[in-house]
């Protein structure tokens, strides 16, 4: 079986821990956006059909187009480009949202400030990301993670941020534990701690090969635990150091 990216959030059953908990920040933010709606980062598209229907226009952008983006609803546009800078003119936009993207972007502030700037006053921008204190090693593909303060403060050009984090049940919290013990096997052989030295980008590839044999291998061990495991099992709430992802809602 050929080893997917395991950065990609994808519909194989071992990813189920993570896809689930990425389609409820999509299902909270339809319940937020309207309008003219930008998305950055398309990933495999997962999150199109629940958002196109709360918007009269959908544009998603992405560095590259997944293979897994089929035919788009008629109000949805696919563009393929990097950012920041956005090709969009001021106030283009009446949302915009952007899951698991912003702990990529080197210049984190530049892509905040250019998203501000294509919003009409009033818009909102609805970012989800790692919540640090709950990574459990360092992942090479961030540029860097973010704390429930850091976010916010990133954050403080707009005019009001609210902040909240996605928690879960007693399920996923169980697979977390079972994957904090799968993870610290693993790091028991890095005794000169190189994940924190070595640079990103001759960490990224095994790391991305590590990341999938382990998803698979608690798939394998735990089935019915991680195939059990739904969007219902997780929550939006108050943002603290147990949430797995931030999810916060910055309105200009």
């Amino acid at each position: 079986m050929a080893v997917k990216t395991a950065e990609r959030v994808s519909r194989e059953v071992s990813d189920n821990f993570v896809f689930q908990r990425s389609r409820l920040a999509y299902v909270e933010a339809a319940k937020r956006v309207g309008g003219r709606v930008l998305e950055i980062g398309t990933g495999t598209g997962y999150g199109i059909d629940i958002i196109a229907p709360h918007a009269t226009s959908f544009v998603t952008l992405d560095k590259h187009r997944s293979e897994e983006l089929g035919q788009l609803p008629a109000n949805v546009e696919f563009r393929e480009c990097r950012v920041p800078p956005l090709p969009f003119e001021d106030e283009s936009f009446d949302c915009v949202v952007s899951f698991q993207v912003i702990e990529h972007i080197k210049h984190d502030s530049v892509f905040v400030g250019e998203v501000r700037r294509v919003l009409r006053k009033g818009g909102r921008f609805i970012v989800s990301t790692p919540n640090r204190p709950m990574s459990l090693t360092r992942n090479p593909w961030h540029v860097r993670e973010y704390d429930a303060e850091e976010l916010r403060m990133l954050l403080s050009s707009f005019d009001d941020v609210e902040c909240m984090g996605v928690g879960g049940n007693e399920r996923v919290w169980s697979y977390y534990e079972k994957n904090r013990e799968s993870v610290r096997r693993i790091m028991r052989f890095d005794v000169l701690r190189m994940q924190w030295w070595l640079p990103r980008w001759l960490l990224q590839l095994p790391y991305d090969i590590m990341n999938r044999l382990n998803r698979r291998r608690l798939h394998k061990q735990n089935r019915e635990l991680t195939e059990q495991i739904g969007m219902e099992d997780y929550d939006l709430r108050s943002v603290d150091k147990g949430c797995f992802d931030l999810f916060y809602v910055a309105t200009k």
